[in-house]
């Protein structure tokens, strides 16, 4: 009996002295981090363009992560990631170029007359071209032939250039030259007024509300588009 009592101590000093190195390993006396990692932490894109939406009394907007293949997507499982209204509340920013401009009209000083624009339309819109040719030409008093404006879509390396944002992610927010906006009367026209646009990266999206956005942008309404 003696003998197994021996040999039971023997063991759970063992036991013990295992126990022991183990904590000294692992250092237990050390406060645990209650801290849970963020599943969709705030990138820099988004807390950039977040404090200029912000900054300029804007208070309704939401930017939202998707996946890779976002646009190999059908519209209505694009709205359904975005939580969006409809499928028209989908729209896009597109940098164009006015390929007939004067030789003295090189950027965009002056708004009535840039050389680009970044037109603002739905997905399931088409844009017309015509149509904002005759709004700047009325927009210039009729002073400056019709002929001198053509809007075309810029090359992706201008519009890089210009905006600072890459294809899939042009937004109108915080782009590096201070491009004249036109918005699509049709998303003015949305219901609810809450549409979907880039928001600078390619998987981040950012949602606003329609009257939020025109008082800080303060973009040309125009209708030029149709389905």
């Amino acid at each position: 009996m003696e003998k197994t009592l021996a040999e039971l101590e023997r063991v759970q000093t063992q036991i013990l002295e295992r126990i022991s190195k183990l904590e000294l390993s692992l250092d237990l006396s050390a406060p645990l981090s209650t801290a849970v990692p963020s599943p969709n932490p705030i990138c820099d894109t988004e807390s950039r363009l977040s404090s200029i939406l912000r900054t300029n009394g804007v208070s309704d907007f939401s930017f939202k992560k998707v996946p890779a293949d976002y646009y190999d997507w059908p519209f209505e499982a694009r709205r359904d990631a975005l939580g969006a209204a409809s499928i028209d509340h989908l729209c896009k920013s597109i940098v164009l170029v006015n390929t007939q401009a004067p030789s003295n009209v090189i950027d965009c000083s002056d708004r009535n007359n840039s050389k680009y624009y970044v037109v603002v339309i739905q997905y399931t819109a088409r844009f017309n071209a015509e149509t904002v040719k005759n709004f700047l030409y009325l927009l210039n008093n009729s002073q400056i032939a019709k002929k001198k404006f053509n809007l075309r879509l810029a090359p992706e390396e201008t519009s890089v250039k210009l905006t600072g944002f890459e294809h899939n992610a042009v937004t109108c927010i915080g782009m590096k030259t201070d491009i004249p906006v036109i918005l699509d009367e049709a998303i003015v026209k949305l219901n609810p007024d809450f549409f979907w646009l880039g928001g600078g990266e390619v998987d981040l999206k950012l949602g606003i509300r329609t009257s939020e956005f025109i008082d800080f942008v303060k973009p040309f309404i125009v209708s030029c588009s149709g389905t």
